[in-house]
């Protein structure tokens, strides 16, 4: 990411912060644009550019109210019709299949000790990634400030594997993803290091179609383990591939937003990305 682009990151992230902490006073144009100290028609053009929609309907997505409405409509039915729903959703991302390949007792018990792990950075709406793969699919994405200590964390993930920084078909099939032609879109392929208990978890949130939102509840009570919100709020939490596996889309059960590996702002705009794409749709 260069160094205007970066800037103008920061400028929409500072800009959501202020939303998020002021969404009940309904602020303006001006009022917003003024926190990230620009003028509100070059505000106004540069959000729209980043986030598809105009300041003014990303607060109505992205505001607390907005996923307590959501939650009222469909009240605890809501993962189910997103079930129902599938990918196909009102979106386009039924083009999108992900299938999820869980590694090997041994490949996961000697941190990825026979494996071969290529990897790359790159550009995504909500900041830069690190991505990863495997010959069967990609095994790790991450949002990060600084390359060495994404790429750290991720020999965190896999220490006796063989690391290549290198971009393959693997990984540029999985950032197709955030392109606004979704035509391109082929079976993204993830090979994951996880419990039987957290792959569940992860399979059932590729089921939440994009524009919706579930509760960590509803996830368990999917899995038909009701009792076992906490545990699925701690298998989501340590999804290792971020956005594919939408747990941003999984929020309280009070409406609010809640936490995220890479920050509730983040979370919070891709929310409002989503829900901008599925309304123009």
């Amino acid at each position: 990411m260069n160094t205007q682009e970066q800037l103008n990151y920061e400028r929409i992230a500072n800009a959501i912060d202020y939303i998020r902490g002021h969404f009940k006073e309904q602020p303006s144009l001006d009022d917003v644009a003024a926190q990230v100290h620009m003028s509100p028609f070059h505000f106004q053009r540069l959000f729209t550019e980043w986030a598809g929609v105009s300041p003014k309907k990303f607060l109505q997505y992205t505001s607390v109210s907005y996923a307590r409405q959501l939650l009222k409509e469909k009240q605890a039915s809501i993962f189910d019709a997103a079930i129902e729903t599938g990918l196909s959703g009102t979106s386009r991302l039924h083009e999108l299949f992900v299938n999820i390949e869980g590694m090997t007792p041994a490949e996961y018990r000697d941190g990825g000790r026979m494996l071969s792990i290529n990897y790359s950075f790159a550009e995504s709406p909500f900041g830069s990634l690190i991505i990863a793969s495997t010959q069967k699919g990609i095994c790790y994405m991450a949002f990060y400030e600084d390359e060495k200590p994404a790429f750290q964390l991720l020999q965190q993930q896999f220490p006796q594997a063989a690391y290549s920084h290198k971009l393959d078909m693997l990984q540029q099939n999985a950032l197709f993803i955030f392109q606004r032609d979704w035509s391109k879109l082929s079976q993204v392929k993830l090979h994951l290091k996880g419990s039987a208990f957290q792959l569940k978890i992860w399979e059932a949130l590729l089921k939440i179609p994009m524009g919706k939102l579930a509760t960590y509840g509803s996830v368990a009570a999917h899995i038909h383990q009701p009792n076992a919100a906490r545990a699925v709020g701690t298998a989501i939490g340590s999804n290792p591939v971020a956005y594919l596996i939408p747990c941003h889309r999984v929020i309280q059960s009070s409406g609010n937003i809640g936490g995220y590996m890479w920050g509730p702002t983040r979370k919070t705009a891709i929310i409002g990305w989503e829900a901008g794409r599925t309304a123009e749709e």
